[in-house]
């Protein structure tokens, strides 16, 4: 199967939309024979739509590998209760049972649902059903609250609705984009790319990034303005304070759609924020504050992206609402190419939100502060035990859980033991909690390991329903492929649970498509235009049309009927009085933190995504390609800090604080401020012994959206002390448990195409004896799975003593059952080569002394190992294939585009191949000057 070839099919026997971020790029599906089912399962080619507007045919790497998902390597096939396999009747009896003997012991608020972004908008919209109006609890939230919570309080604040105004034409019709904690080029490189185009065909546009980081999209951008963490509030509340000296205000639209104004401009007097207050307070320079502040005062399209570096704070309502109130107060809001633009990092948060999937909401955008509104959904549901107040949210959720008045809690397509904050008091709460319910579709995640019942959900291919994407842009997702095993779609699983707890009645949905008829009919029941949130001209839709329905953007009613693209032009708000609020936030208290840094107190930690991976790794962990770019977990340093500690690059370091620890091997680079820290947030107990960087996040919440701040904790750090460093290939998955087995400092699981690579340290005292350490791994290695106990077996061996070297092998019939080394972090092994010994046996001709000994080498005589890093993982083009391209003549990326592929199909890695464009022509430039004494022709990007 390929997820990047479009080749030449039967025909497009499916449209679906990627499940990674909330782009919501189009996908298509093409399949081999007749096109049936079961040869979608053989034979699916998938590429991008060239007819969606979200993407016009292009995918990011994630999207373009999602080829190499569909299979069914460690799903989960059959439902599992309190560790016995169980058929279906049995498994949701049991769930009925369960809930229905907690609900009357203890009340509906003993019971709960923690759901996700990935779920589709017709499995919401059941769930949030079940639990607010027939169980009863409000206790219904979404891993949405940990990234876009902020945004959603913001809008509400400021707009009186939980909406987006712009579209994604505005980033290509703007002339100034400002993006704010938010690195397109690897999170949302779709609209990266788009941005780019964009930029090509007007070269007016300008960019400006604001990020504590030199990410590879402040890299590209005219201004980057690399800020102390935290004092985004203080730079947009500040911008306004200009706004308003410079008379660069829209008045008119001040006067005639918005409201609070005057009294904003009281307080924001009041502050004193000068230009060189903004700077000092921030931690830039003057030049940067004042350019920024001149190109948006001066630039009447401006497009204002932010997603996660905003949100994830605990005034990260307050950092969007200074936004918005410089987009208000100039009047660029719902306009071509003039828009506050809120990223979504789910492809389905938006749907979530729709539904009422949040707690502190009901459903369709209505929320528990109007008991009429609240009759009207039970009047619409006939929901005798309908919830009438808001519910605990994430954080005060597992804090629920864990003091024991939450009794039973269902979690579906969602990984919290990893993603929430205080990630290890989340798991001591699940553990003690009488009955957690996990859906997922893998055997194996850190919190479906210690569910009572697991039940197998349907995955991306499998499942039919829609999602909701960053422009309010609904899209469909149809199944191509038939369930593996017994697994169900998650909207059945709840209606069949519903059915046996007494409430069959309000859910007898056949398929999605009446699911999503009964969520659009609520959204236009009794609306009259008072809510923003409309579907009444999809409420009438029949399963065909469901079926064929085109991405379409809401509101779609009778004066919208084919969707709108901008809100908010007009002036006309979904507040009480129809006008915008402004929001006053006083930042004196920011301004006064002064910038220092001191060696003795705790580094300032900042956590984040990376390009090839996606949330907790369960889909992109499993494809070889996505995990060569970034192999292990690891801990970004500044070069100065790491000289004054001492640090060396690819140590393994350990970060501390008193609620958990991780380690991880260090980076030093100069894209990280002094003093701070940076660490992503995928791995996983299933990649990585101690990884899990949530662990170190305290569960402090913005007091307004209650999202977690995960973008700021306070660590120490320390080089863990030097060890042995092990390399264990073998075909199978080792389990945490199995590798605990052996007195490990550190391991992380890399998996290639063949085989898995175990990376891992033995402590400082098992060198003391190599031979006492050698009996030991051999006693290790006979009691994992991947040991064999035919006769034919051999075990070939190498022991150094004096190096503390030792090597092993295992082979059966020639074919290589394990391979091990150990000795000095220098080894380095050839780990593509290795793997493939793993395709087939080994050759039986005079050669296959030679190559057993290669195998205890780790690598190939006749190859060198130095292939350099994975810079485009589309087609696996590795940092020395570019270097030598370019020293061969090479000079921007359309060339190495054409010679090598690299940077043509997502784009993500064009940053990275530009530093080495600029990086490696330097030194050739360096090396031409020295041996001719002549200046070359200088090697530079061009079109």
């Amino acid at each position: 199967m390929s997820g990047n070839s479009s080749g030449n099919r039967s025909g497009i026997m499916a449209n679906s939309t990627c499940p990674y971020c909330g782009v919501g790029c189009g996908v298509q599906v093409r399949l081999s024979g007749a096109g049936t089912a079961t040869a979608a399962s053989a034979d699916a080619v998938l590429s991008g739509d060239p007819t969606h507007p979200a993407n016009f045919g292009r995918l990011c790497v994630k999207g373009s590998a999602l080829g190499s998902t569909l299979h069914s390597n460690n799903r989960l096939l059959q439902p599992n209760v309190h560790g016995q396999n169980c058929d279906w009747p049995t498994t949701i009896q049991s769930i009925a049972a369960s809930l229905t003997k907690t609900i009357a012991e203890h009340g509906p608020g003993s019971v709960a649902m923690y759901l996700s972004g990935q779920l589709l908008t017709e499995d919401y919209y059941v769930a949030n059903k079940l639990m607010k109006g027939f169980i009863g609890s409000s206790h219904v939230d979404t891993n949405s609250r940990l990234c876009m919570a902020s945004t959603v309080a913001g809008h509400k604040r400021a707009f009186g609705a939980d909406v987006v105004p712009g579209c994604y034409e505005d980033l290509e019709l703007a002339n100034l984009l400002v993006l704010v904690g938010a690195n397109m080029a690897w999170n949302h490189p779709v609209l990266w790319q788009r941005i780019e185009a964009a930029r090509e065909r007007n070269p007016a546009l300008k960019i400006v990034v604001i990020d504590p980081r030199i990410t590879a999209t402040a890299a590209a951008a005219d201004l980057h303005l690399q800020l102390k963490p935290g004092t985004d509030t203080v730079l947009f509340h500040g911008l306004l304070a200009q706004l308003i000296r410079a008379q660069q205000l829209d008045s008119e639209f001040i006067r005639q759609h918005c409201q609070g104004f005057a009294d904003l401009a009281a307080d924001l007097a009041k502050q004193q924020l000068t230009l060189s207050a903004i700077a000092a307070g921030c931690d830039l320079p003057l030049s940067s504050v004042t350019q920024f502040y001149q190109w948006f005062g001066q630039e009447h399209n401006t497009v204002t992206l932010f997603s996660q570096g905003v949100n994830q704070a605990t005034d990260g309502t307050d950092k969007v609402n200074a936004i918005l109130n410089c987009h208000l107060a100039t009047g660029r809001i719902g306009k071509p190419g003039a828009s506050p633009f809120s990223l979504t990092g789910q492809p389905n948060a938006m749907g979530g939100r729709e539904v009422g999937g949040l707690a502190n909401q009901l459903a369709a955008h209505i929320d528990f502060t109007d008991p009429a509104k609240i009759a009207l959904v039970q009047q619409f549901w006939q929901a005798p035990n309908i919830a009438t107040k808001a519910g605990y949210k994430a954080v005060e959720l597992f804090e629920a859980v864990a003091r024991g008045e939450i009794k039973a809690i269902w979690i579906m397509a969602t990984n919290p033991l990893v993603s929430m904050p205080d990630a290890d008091a989340v798991k001591a709460a699940l553990a003690a909690c009488p009955l957690v319910i996990v859906s997922d579709i893998y055997q194996h995640t850190d919190t479906l390991d210690i569910a009572h019942i697991k039940l197998p959900a349907l995955g991306w291919s499998e499942k039919d329903g829609t999602v909701t994407n960053s422009e309010r842009r609904i899209s469909r997702q149809q199944a191509f492929q038939p369930a593996p095993g017994q697994a169900k779609a998650d909207w059945q699983i709840i209606c069949e649970v519903a059915a046996a707890m007494g409430f069959a009645g309000q859910f007898t949905f056949a398929n999605a498509a009446e699911i999503f008829a009964e969520h659009a009919a609520l959204s236009a029941f009794h609306n009259d235009g008072n809510r923003a949130f409309d579907l009444s001209g999809l409420s009438t839709l029949s399963a065909a049309q469901y079926q064929n329905l085109a991405p379409t953007q809401w509101p779609v009613n009778a004066e919208n009927p084919a969707g709108r693209q901008r809100l908010f032009a007009d002036g006309r708000f979904y507040t009480p009085n129809g006008r915008a609020n402004f929001i006053a936030i006083d930042v004196r208290a920011l301004l006064q933190e002064k910038a220092t840094i001191d060696s003795n107190k705790p580094w300032l930690l900042n956590s984040g995504r990376i390009r090839d991976q996606w949330h907790s790794m369960t889909r992109t962990g499993a494809v070889p390609a996505l995990m060569q770019h970034r192999s292990e977990p690891f801990v970004v340093m500044h070069p100065a800090d790491a000289a004054a500690e001492g640090l060396r690059d690819g140590q393994l370091v350990q970060l501390t604080n008193l609620l958990g620890a991780m380690r991880a091997r260090l980076e030093i680079s100069e894209a990280q401020r002094r003093g701070e820290l940076f660490v992503p947030m995928h791995w996983t107990a299933q990649f990585s012994q101690q990884a899990r960087c949530d662990v170190l996040f305290a569960a402090n919440v913005d007091p307004v959206s209650g999202q977690p701040a995960l973008k700021l904790s306070q660590v120490t750090l320390e080089a863990v002390p030097a060890g042995l460093a092990l390399w264990l290939f073998c075909p199978q998955i080792l389990s945490p448990q199995q590798l605990a087995l052996l007195p490990l400092a550190y391991w992380a699981r890399v998996p290639l195409n063949h085989c898995q690579v175990y990376r891992m340290v033995l402590p400082l005292q098992h060198k003391a004896d190599l031979f006492q350490l050698r009996a030991e791994l051999l006693q290790w290695l006979a009691q994992l799975p991947c040991s064999t106990t035919a006769a034919a077996t051999a075990t070939v061996e190498s022991t150094d003593e004096r190096a503390f070297d030792y090597r092993a092998a295992a082979l059966s019939d020639n074919q290589l059952q394990w391979l091990l080394l150990c000795g000095a972090d220098g080894i380095a092994p050839d780990e593509a080569w290795l793997d493939s010994c793993f395709a087939g046996a080994l050759t039986v001709e005079t050669r296959a002394v030679e190559r057993r000994r290669q195998l205890l080498q780790g690598r190939p005589a006749e190859a060198s190992t130095a292939s350099g890093a994975l810079i485009c993982s589309c087609f696996q083009v590795r940092s020395s294939s570019i270097e030598q391209a370019i020293i061969a003549g090479a000079q921007c990326t359309k060339s190495l585009g054409e010679q090598l592929r690299c940077g043509t199909n997502c784009g993500s890695c064009l940053p990275e191949i530009r530093a080495l464009l600029a990086k490696t022509g330097a030194k050739t430039a360096a090396k031409t000057v020295a041996a001719t004494g002549t200046t070359p022709i200088q090697i530079s990007e061009v079109a």
